[in-house]
């Protein structure tokens, strides 16, 4: 299978952007066959109907509930009304700056996948962490799939917070290692097997190495998709 490439725009750009973003995508890229964009939640609606399939859509983050008297918030099934196919839980921005647990990410993961979105699973150890990286990354996937038996609609995505917006990217050795690891914690715990997708600082400079190791099976890209240009560059470095 060709490789995964997505963006997560996280909070920028606007509106007013994104015809002419995807416009770009679909004049440019030789294939936009396994790309998708994950877009602040406000933008769903009007991303999908640009893209009209020609790639996936995605969230950035979704509530666990239903529906209910939760001010502010979105849910996985409006997330999946807006035409988006699947949604980013657990990043380490939302661990870290709004303090989401293990245990509150496995109720949005199980939600989105009651849902039938597509789950993309952030896990990743801090700078102060990267010693131990191997039981906070056990810790993170185990807990955070807790309630789920079926993996069929999961991908991981191996961040390592110290390298998100830092410029400083693992070697190759570091990420061969961690994702064998993550993909042998899924294959002892839940018997089953995930695409892991590398992300922290990738782009068109670094993307075609990060690509060609055979235990990556995509990326996620930050500030680099930001640019249509540069994001068709990281999609085509798939060779």
């Amino acid at each position: 299978m060709e490789k995964l490439i997505i963006g997560n725009w996280k909070m920028n750009k606007s509106l007013s952007e994104v015809s002419a973003y995807v416009k770009t995508i679909k004049k440019n890229a030789k294939t936009q066959k396994n790309l998708g964009l994950c877009v602040p939640s406000v933008m769903l609606t009007e991303m999908s109907r640009c893209a009209k399939n020609a790639f996936a859509v995605g969230a950035q983050n979704c509530h666990y509930a239903e529906k209910g008297a939760y001010t502010g918030e979105v849910s996985a099934n409006m997330i999946k009304e807006a035409g988006a196919s699947m949604v980013l839980v657990g990043h380490s921005e939302r661990r870290h700056y709004f303090d989401e647990s293990n245990q509150f990410i496995a109720k949005k993961v199980k939600e989105a996948q009651a849902v039938g979105l597509k789950v993309i699973l952030c896990v990743g150890e801090t700078l102060e962490e990267k010693p131990k990286f191997k039981s906070v990354i056990k810790k993170q996937v185990t807990e955070s799939l807790a309630d789920i038996t079926d993996l069929k609609n999961i991908i991981i995505a191996y961040e390592p917070v110290w390298a998100i917006g830092t410029g400083k990217v693992a070697t190759s050795a570091d990420i061969v290692k961690a994702h064998s690891y993550i993909k042998q914690i899924v294959s002892e715990k839940f018997n089953a097997s995930v695409s892991v997708l590398y992300g922290g600082s990738v782009n068109p400079k670094n993307s075609a190495e990060i690509l060609s190791l055979a235990e990556v099976d995509g990326v996620l890209v930050g500030g680099a998709s930001l640019s249509a240009e540069e994001f068709i560059k990281i999609a085509e470095s798939r060779g």
